[in-house]
């Protein structure tokens, strides 16, 4: 960004929104975070993520459920508008729980939107999913191939970035989106799959592998997802849709092969049938983003495991303290 301004991160205290808070405070921006804390994972875990931002000045969090919620007073005087509240979790969307998938990952966006439409801000990053894709035809996939969702999360996470755009090209509101693919590092929610790995490797059970393990997914630390995110928020690039991956696709078997060696713990596996709604690969084209934001991934797969194991190593008390609750 260019010169410090007032700024908003919905989903503050979720894995990449506080990481998000962190980098803002840091380019010397006035951050008010949002979250519901909903119970998704234990509420002692994000409270935990929100505990660098809190002890800045320049940051408040307000509690508020974007639903209900009157957003005027906080978005009053914001530049900018960074929305990553939502329901994640593509296992869990099926079934009796897709109404609240719908709540808060398409209503809540469209009451962000209703409210931006009367507030002179400079730009909306919408963070969406590499879900939206599900099996697609092409790797690396640009953002121009076809949408095809396999799962009623990316179905979701679809509807409201095409909800978004509706509201670029109706009313103004200046929105940008950005497309994450499977994000990792410090923090990663417990219910994701390398928080799952790690956590099995220390209790010495067996890690759930869903197939032959040779399914591809394109890995982005968090770091680099968040520089990607800040830089959508001032390039002239309204109104676009940005993939942000971490430059390769690997295997599932290559991971854990890697996880053993920076461990230097055995993997046991048990291997379940593919789960509905995972795609058998993902991969980004990431050239739009270089070219249009300025924006590289940095951080590589091994470095950015050897990053979380570390974080995980050293908080895992914690984590297995609040782990009832998840």
């Amino acid at each position: 960004m260019a010169a410090p301004s007032r700024v908003v991160v919905t989903g503050a205290a979720g894995f990449i929104g506080s990481h998000l808070c962190e980098r803002l405070l840091v380019l010397g921006h006035e951050v008010v975070g949002i979250d519901s804390f909903a119970d998704f994972y234990d509420r002692r875990l994000k409270e935990q993520n929100l505990a660098g931002s809190q002890a800045n000045p320049n940051f408040t969090f307000e509690e508020m459920d974007l639903v209900e919620a009157d957003l005027s007073r906080v978005l009053q005087g914001s530049k900018v508008v960074y929305h990553l509240a939502g329901q994640p979790g593509v296992r869990p969307s099926w079934g009796g729980q897709f109404d609240r998938y719908v709540r808060d990952n398409l209503i809540a966006t469209q009451r962000l939107l209703e409210a931006l439409k009367e507030a002179p801000i400079d730009r909306l990053v919408f963070a969406g999913s590499s879900s939206v894709y599900g099996d697609a035809e092409m790797f690396p996939t640009k953002e121009s191939a076809l949408p095809r969702p396999v799962s009623p999360y990316g179905v979701t996470k679809l509807a409201a970035e095409h909800l978004t755009l509706l509201y670029a090209n109706n009313f103004g509101v200046p929105a940008v989106s950005v497309r994450y693919f499977t994000v990792f590092g410090p923090r990663q929610r417990p219910d994701m799959a390398f928080s799952r790995f790690m956590q099995a490797l220390v209790d010495h059970d067996a890690i759930e592998v869903f197939g032959d393990g040779e399914q591809t997914r394109e890995f982005t630390y968090v770091s680099d997802a968040v520089e990607g995110t800040v830089k959508a928020a001032t390039a002239d690039v309204t109104g676009q849709v940005f993939n942000l991956g971490g430059g390769s696709r690997v295997t599932v078997n290559r991971v854990l092969a890697t996880l053993e060696e920076i461990s230097g713990l055995q993997v046991r596996r048990q291997t379940l049938p593919a789960a509905p709604g995972d795609p058998r690969h993902t991969g980004a084209s990431i050239n739009l983003a270089r070219e249009r934001l300025g924006w590289e991934p940095r951080v590589s797969l091994r470095e950015g495991l050897t990053k979380q194991w570390r974080w995980f190593q050293a908080n895992r008390r914690l984590g297995a303290r609040f782990s009832g609750g998840a």
